[in-house]
């Protein structure tokens, strides 16, 4: 069974001025002990999310785990650990096919339903969210609270991701639910090194 650190951390290309500043935390997030990032791009063409990948696997080497959200192509192609798919990408099981078997895969799900439904699919781990009101996304789920967690947990025996509106005030409680694992956008964004640092203390 895939193991996931109790961190998880995600670069929003979203979040940065520029590129040499989505590498700066990058590379800050990994001095700081974070061993699993996903890279996320929404605006950019495939082109430039694939030079952008392929810059963050250059510079990150072997020490980090990268996962790329919704383009299990460029996951391949970057040469990347694993893919994320939402519920209005790639099915699971359609971006297992692109990406193989020794890739990662992880699934997101916003209630019980979509729990079980990615239970039985190939996916190595399975996100729920969003835990909290978050502000990383414009129309987000419904917050589905730890309750949320708890109820994802009895229902799956797969590594759980828990995201949405995490920060180090909140981070303990959220694996004290059932989570295995906390992803975290925004409370990582200012001193990304102290950051995870600090997340990996409490998180234990």
């Amino acid at each position: 069974m895939t193991r996931l650190p109790k961190l998880y951390a995600i670069l929003d290309a979203a979040c940065f001025a520029s590129n040499n500043a989505l590498f700066s935390a990058a590379q800050g997030l990994a001095a700081g002990g974070c061993t699993l990032l996903q890279y996320r791009n929404k605006t950019d063409n495939p082109r430039q999310i694939l030079d952008m990948a392929r810059e963050l696997r250059r510079r990150l080497g072997n020490s980090v785990k990268l996962a790329m959200n919704d383009r299990p192509d460029l996951a391949v192609a970057a040469g990347f650990d694993g893919v994320h798919v939402g519920q209005d990408d790639l099915s699971p099981e359609g971006a297992r096919l692109v990406i193989g078997e020794g890739l990662w895969l992880g699934v997101s799900t916003h209630n019980p339903e979509q729990v079980e439904k990615a239970d039985r699919t190939s996916a190595n781990y399975i996100a729920i969210g969003p835990v909290f009101a978050t502000v990383s996304k414009a129309n987000p789920d419904p917050v589905v609270g730890l309750e949320g967690v708890r109820r994802a947990r009895a229902l799956t025996r797969k590594p759980l991701v828990a995201i949405g509106g995490i920060t180090r005030a909140n981070a303990r409680s959220v694996i004290e639910a059932g989570a295995d694992s906390v992803a975290v956008i925004s409370d990582l964004l200012r001193d990304p090194r102290k950051s995870a640092e600090e997340f990996l203390r409490i998180l234990g």
